[in-house]
């Protein structure tokens, strides 16, 4: 995923949002998804300050889904502490919290309408045998002899998708030729992650995604699904993630110490906020110093 350059290739194809070109002043309604793998990290918190401020300055909802999906990387209890630890931290949801391992009947259905519709395919192929690489089609006109199909792949025939995001700007990806045909129904039975949040991010009515800019370089994929399925696409918003003094992202693979370790000196809900804001203010974040002020209003 890049920002556009001058040069040869495919015609862009623009992918637009649901409200058009974002211009920060539309009703956003928004939502965290952490995935139950663990506590409430720093890197994570700031993620849910940011989409939780963005919708509150635009006078709008947030809502909060746990992506459960992946039964073995799923921790016991995480999701209970995950929500009294944003509870703490006065990062109020609006709504019952969804389950997406509550949804499968809802992603089978995505899956049937893209298999009718001809854009998927059953693939034969392992992980190793595709590595790194980009897909090369190898099932794409049929399973090869004396091989079974172990999981499903949406035919890749688009250019490129370009997306304007309100914080890293104008970026565009050429999905065929940097991704290719890519998995949407997984060997071990689950469904894949670009599959369900784009089908989740339309049935919750999800105007507005802000989250880290680890998961930029995904956002085509499933820009590219939401226009196969029909659905409304949502504006973009990827905040700088936090790291460590390496200059690792800050997450669980880098043992970040959950935030509930931390000492609770102040008002709770302030802790939370106040620390994350000193973060914001300091980078060319889509909210304005004025809108994170005027946002942070604990109950």
């Amino acid at each position: 995923m890049s920002p556009p350059s001058e040069g040869v290739g495919p015609s862009p194809v623009s992918v637009r949002t649901g409200t058009g070109e974002a211009s920060g002043s539309a009703r956003c309604r928004g939502r965290f998804a952490p995935s139950p793998t663990g506590p409430l990290h720093f890197g994570s918190v700031v993620a849910a300050l940011a989409g939780f401020l963005e919708a509150r300055a635009r006078g709008g909802g947030w809502l909060v889904r746990v992506d459960d999906l992946d039964t073995a990387r799923r921790v016991a209890g995480a999701d209970g502490a995950i929500l009294r630890e944003l509870d703490r931290l006065g990062l109020h949801w609006d709504g019952a919290v969804v389950r997406q391992s509550a949804r499968r009947d809802r992603y089978a259905a995505a899956l049937e309408r893209l298999r009718s519709g001809g854009y998927t395919f059953p693939c034969a192929c392992t992980r190793r045998e595709v590595a790194s690489r980009v897909y090369p089609g190898t099932c794409r006109n049929g399973v090869p002899p004396g091989r079974r199909a172990r999981a499903v792949r949406v035919r890749v025939d688009a250019g490129i998708l370009s997306i304007r995001d309100r914080v890293q700007g104008p970026c565009r990806q050429d999905l065929r030729r940097e991704v290719g045909d890519f998995i949407v129904h997984r060997a071990d039975g689950v469904v894949a992650y670009h599959l369900a949040t784009a089908v989740d991010d339309a049935e919750q009515g999800i105007t507005c995604v802000v989250r880290g800019a680890d998961l930029l370089a995904s956002t085509p994929r499933q820009a590219y699904l939401q226009g196969l399925l029909g659905h409304r696409r949502p504006e973009y918003a990827h905040v700088p993630v936090v790291a460590d003094r390496h200059g690792d992202k800050l997450g669980k693979q880098t043992r970040a110490p959950p935030t509930h370790l931390r000492p609770a000196a102040e008002p709770q809900p302030a802790s939370g906020i106040s620390a994350s804001l000193m973060f914001f203010t300091s980078t060319q974040s889509c909210l304005s110093s004025s809108a994170l002020r005027s946002s942070l209003k604990t109950r």
